[in-house]
């Protein structure tokens, strides 16, 4: 079926996200150095996360309470108020932290809005996905932005039919298996990998080696060909 809609994942397709966190937790590590080592601390951390996926949802707001709930449990309730000033001021740099655009991010998305029905589906808080679009310069590209609170298999089939086409006329572009391709390829439409460097451990999934529709692409640069080519114009 002829390709009419394009989906971009926002974090760590189109502007720099996980480095972000990344830099945080070693922050986090140091503050509470002296209670834990590193190793034990990454992975109370990331129980707290996955913990709390249901409860706060994803992106820095959560990540702060998590950071904050684990210091509290490593610390058996020890830890001083100066340690948890400053993980709160570690959260508000990050929602203040400058947008750095991918290599290729601005130059595909303008290429492909041309002859396709462009759209921003991200997941997230919603204040600071609409911060980090409205910085990035991206925003008028878009014929439609979506912000969600999980990606899921109905969630897609809701948002391409709600933009008036079927999945199976919708491709997704993003550098989650788990998020941003496999459930597009459960409801029929094309997933198109492109791996950053950083990937958060929530976000791992196998490749679907295989799959007609799965594509993955080194980076960005390489998409307008590939939608070319799946459109049958070379």
């Amino acid at each position: 079926m002829t390709l009419t809609t394009i989906g971009f994942d926002a974090d760590d397709t189109l502007w720099q996200n996980e480095a972000f966190f990344r830099l945080t937790q070693e922050r986090f590590t140091a503050l509470l150095a002296k209670y834990a080592d590193h190793d034990h601390l990454h992975d109370r951390l990331l129980a707290a996360e996955r913990r709390n996926l249901g409860h706060y949802g994803f992106g820095v707001k959560g990540f702060v309470l998590s950071m904050i709930e684990t210091a509290i449990e490593v610390t058996d309730g020890r830890v001083p108020a100066s340690v948890i000033s400053e993980l709160m001021a570690a959260g508000r740099d990050m929602l203040r932290h400058p947008i750095e655009l991918l290599p290729h991010a601005r130059e595909a998305v303008e290429t492909l809005s041309a002859d396709h029905h462009v759209l921003l589906i991200t997941k997230g808080d919603l204040l600071d996905q609409e911060r980090k679009l409205a910085q990035s310069g991206l925003g008028d590209l878009f014929d439609g932005v979506e912000i969600v609170s999980d990606k899921t298999p109905p969630v897609y089939a809701a948002i391409f039919a709600r933009h008036g086409t079927q999945a199976a006329q919708a491709m997704m572009v993003g550098n989650s298996l788990k998020s941003d391709v496999l459930p597009v390829l459960d409801v029929g439409g094309w997933g198109v990998h492109v791996p950053h460097g950083l990937t958060w451990a929530l976000e791992h999934a196998e490749t679907p080696t295989g799959h007609q529709r799965f594509h993955q692409l080194a980076d960005l640069a390489a998409l307008p060909d590939l939608v070319a080519v799946l459109r049958g114009d070379h």
